[in-house]
């Protein structure tokens, strides 16, 4: 057989009849021989049909157990060889041999075995390792370690003492439970089972929070150890969706038997689960994901137990850190999806458990940031549990749930830490500002050492509110843009109460406008130097606690009040958190009166697939990813259970070519848009297959799929949603990419991108026209702007005259009309000088401004890619 010869050539293995184990030897080389001239044998059942394995199965147990002993003594003998090959391929003598030796062990030890206690000790040593430094012996298919484990454990079924090799089993307990692989964790601990010896704290080292619970828990001694190790364990068989009365019974019980500073720990350990692994996977198989964006899935059946554990008794501390955990947790990474789903699911149930505002706080996050399907259920459900508990609807809940993060007036938290004042205020629905005054009231620039070194906490407190303030905003700011459609109305008292005197609320709250309706009608309002004020600034009178009150909708109203509403902004100086004087209108054309049931008002337009998905979830519209194969996807949906409608946008991908057309993973990288229709939500559902063809209607045979007509649709929802769809193909369209202006692959959407370009405005686009008209005599370089055609922004500079489309941004250069590309900085806050805008949210009205400003000085412009292309 093969040994190491000279230069590390293979030598014949040497043995004679004088060996222990000659016959054994004699069996496993006949075997080599025959695998070895026979292809396709690398398969155990292929191997199996071999006329020297057959006899090998069909010898005596005692002979079988030799021959696997003689396969370690043949691997053994070739570790030195082994050790010396750069890489472990089939090509190579000593690897082949090596795969050969390991498959007949690997194929007997599938049977019980009499193995002697020493022929016992030598597997357990094989596994460690320790036979003259071979490589280390894994728990995957390929490798016969597992039924190495089973023999051990055959051993001591059948009466063997395992008392001499529980020093190997331990060793070899300690290395496994550090793997990343479970297969090998799962064979470590049946070996310490075996030799009745405790398996390891089932956390897994090398995430952060684990290595914190890990440090934390060999602090301890004695019988607190013990019941923190009662406790993880418990976490440990964390199961199902929820946990049941059994398993909260006992937890509760486990729970009392540690002390509550310890227990406060567990907060701790959640704050650090967003953190890198401390132990970095390098290598894994190119289809797999990055196992560094994932958790180890007993690490997170651990963290699933523990935030059922905060279910069962938890505080606002605990509930803080539920929510940051569940946010981490519904991450997503390329390949999976959530990075550990049934850690959030299990954060949203313990969310859902504990009483107070913070846990209602952190479900109104989630339910604004996270648009994973089944997520979102577990949300809703959550609130509606607490609502019923507290006797109220879970809309209710979330408006009266908002915490004010110890702020006592509206947008300001003050703190008087030493001789120093910490002033936490709110600017805008994105940003809070913290400054300090000493004693004398002079403003300082920097944090003061005094409250640096003696007010540490306070500081860390206060720094950690204006984070979550700037969460609270968007998901505050977001819930009431969607209260459009939701119908909601107030009590003017409790209205008052929760959207104009609530410290976090009232910075959004006071910057809208709400429809009061009176005696004598409705009229609009909006909060202003403490009264509410109609848009000719007179003071509405007459407002009773029980005066109802809604949110106002510029589709509700005539159009010279809607503009008296947008002067108001621009007189005052106003900025809304969100678009509402300035909202888009979309009311029926003329076409779509002509089609009745469906428009083609946004049809044949090309927009990026990924981007598309992202605006769906961003807008609650539900939307799967289109993938190249042969299967059906169901349209682009928004529900609209209180309206009993369901409106559909009907897209489907473009191309054909997988690889050019497609990402990696096969999804389609651009789709085609089509119609817009409406029905009611029980209708029946369409489909149509992922390249086009038609969409047609699925369901049971009573569900009658009558799309609605469009002169029926209310048009406060007619609106809102065309606005959607708006906004999907106005930032997801190619047109919008200054670098398609070759028309992208194979040039094959030129046409579409210069008609989009530089095309007719949609909606949002006028509605941006008709901001500019009234922006641009304030603004310093209002000399050399102008609006033509109704769609460009025309900026003289001193070298060319340019045009910016009002709909994409993108830019042609007079006298010819050549195009000019400027790419905007990815991740940078666009400048567009101090201009006032009357909303937030439009990124880009705030574009078009910026390359306005740098144009309008085309002399000062540095930019060699720009210079090139402005110059005659």
């Amino acid at each position: 057989m093969l040994g190491l010869g000279k230069g590390g050539s293979p030598a014949a293995f040497k043995y004679d009849s004088t060996h222990p184990l000659a016959a054994e030897h004699k069996m496993l080389a006949a075997f080599l021989h025959e695998a070895g001239s026979r292809t396709h044998t690398n398969r155990d059942d292929r191997a199996g049909e071999l006329d020297a394995c057959t006899a090998m199965l069909d010898a005596k147990p005692e002979i079988r157990a030799g021959i696997v002993m003689a396969a370690l003594e043949r691997i053994d003998h070739n570790a030195p060889a082994f050790r010396k090959l750069k890489s472990y391929n089939a090509g190579n003598q000593i690897a082949a041999l090596d795969e050969r030796l390991h498959q007949a062990a690997r194929i007997l030890l599938r049977r019980k075995l009499p193995f002697s206690s020493e022929q016992v000790g030598k597997l357990l040593a094989w596994i460690d390792g320790d036979l003259k430094g071979r490589r280390e012996c894994y728990f995957s298919w390929s490798f016969p370690a597992a039924g190495a484990v089973k023999a051990f454990t055959d051993f001591v079924k059948g009466g063997g003492d395992p008392s001499p090799f529980v020093a190997t089993v331990k060793k070899i307990g300690d290395r496994t439970s550090k793997s990343p692989d479970r297969e090998t964790r799962k064979y470590g601990d049946r070996l310490l089972a075996a030799a009745g010896v405790a398996p390891p704290l089932p956390i897994i080292p090398g995430e952060a929070w684990a290595d914190a619970a890990l440090e934390f828990f060999n602090g301890l001694e004695g019988e607190s150890q013990g019941h923190w190790a009662e406790l993880i364990a418990h976490c440990a068989g964390a199961s199902g969706g929820k946990p049941n009365k059994k398993w909260q019974t006992t937890a509760t019980a486990l729970i009392e038997s540690v002390a509550d500073d310890a227990f406060a720990n567990i907060a701790d350990w959640f704050a650090l689960v967003d953190q890198p692994r401390t132990q970095v996977i390098e290598s894994w198989h190119e289809w797999q994901p990055d196992p560094n964006q994932l958790i180890v899935d007993e690490n997170s059946d651990i963290l699933k137990g523990l935030a059922w554990l905060c279910g069962v008794r938890g505080n606002d501390d605990m509930a803080d850190a539920i929510g940051k955990m569940a946010l981490s947790a519904y991450r997503k990474v390329p390949g999976v999806g959530p990075r550990a789903s049934k850690v959030g699911n299990a954060c949203v149930w313990a969310l859902g458990q504990i009483p107070g505002d913070h846990s209602l706080a952190a479900l109104a996050i989630l339910k604004v940031r996270v648009k994973f399907k089944p997520a979102q259920k577990g949300i809703a459900n959550a609130l509606a549990a607490a609502a019923e508990r507290a006797g109220m609807t879970p809309e209710e809940l979330e408006e009266i749930g908002v915490p004010d993060y110890g702020m006592e007036s509206v947008g300001l938290r003050t703190e008087q830490l030493g001789d120093y004042e910490a002033n936490l205020r709110i600017v805008s629905a994105k940003k809070t500002e913290l400054t300090w005054t000493n004693k004398d009231g002079k403003t300082l620039k920097t944090v003061p050492k005094a409250v640096r070194e003696n007010h540490a906490e306070e500081l860390k407190d206060i720094r950690q509110a204006a984070k979550d303030i700037v969460k609270m905003l968007s998901a505050q700011r977001d819930r009431i843009d969607n209260l459009h459609l939701a119908q909601r109305s107030w009590r003017y008292a409790d209205f008052v109460s929760r959207y104009l005197e609530h410290p976090l609320v009232g910075t959004l709250g006071r910057r809208l406008i709400w429809s009061f309706e009176l005696a004598d009608g409705v009229s609009s309002g909006i909060w202003h130097d403490g009264k509410i004020v109609s848009a000719d600034d007179s003071v509405i009178e007459d407002l009773e606690d029980e005066t109802v009150v809604r949110l106002w909708h510029p589709v509700t109203d005539t159009t010279e009040n809607v503009v008296a509403w947008r002067e108001w902004f621009e007189r005052h100086e106003v900025v809304q958190p969100f678009k509402q004087a300035h909202r888009e209108i979309y009311l029926l054309t003329a076409a779509e009166e002509t089609t009745e049931v469906y428009s083609n008002r946004y049809a044949s337009h090309f927009v990026k697939q990924h981007q598309f998905n992202a605006l769906c979830a961003a807008r609650n519209w539900r939307n799967s990813l289109r993938l190249m194969v042969d299967d059906e996807y169901e349209p682009p949906t928004l529900e609209l259970p209180d309206w009993d409608l369901r409106a559909e946008f009907w897209v489907e991908g473009v191309g054909e070519d997988y690889g050019t057309d497609t990402t990696e993973s096969g999804s389609y990288l651009y789709l085609a848009t089509d119609q817009v229709r409406f029905y009611r939500t029980e209708a029946g559902r369409n489909s149509a297959h992922a390249g086009g063809g038609g969409y047609h209607t699925y369901g049971t045979e009573d569900e009658i799929n009558t799309p609605l007509p469009l002169k029926d649709i209310d048009p406060l929802v007619f609106s809102e949603v065309f606005r959607d769809v708006d906004l999907f193909v106005g930032v997801a369209s190619v047109g919008n990419d200054p670098n398609w202006s070759d028309g992208g692959p194979e040039g094959r959407f030129i046409d579409y991108w210069q008609d989009y370009s530089f095309g007719k405005l949609s909606e949002s686009a006028v509605t941006r026209r008709e901001a500019l008209e009234r922006l641009v005599p304030r603004l310093k370089i209002s000399d050399r702007l102008s609006i033509v055609d109704d769609k460009f922004l025309r900026v003289q500079g001193d070298v060319r005259a340019y045009k910016i489309h009002l709909g994409s941004g993108n830019i042609l250069m007079e006298p010819n009309d050549q195009y000019l590309c400027i790419v905007a900085a990815q991740g940078k806050a666009r400048q567009a000088g101090n201009v006032f805008l009357p909303f937030e949210g439009d990124n880009r009205l705030a574009l078009i401004l910026s390359k306005a400003f740098l144009l309008a000085e085309d002399t000062k412009i540095k930019d060699r890619t720009i210079l090139s292309q402005i110059k005659f």
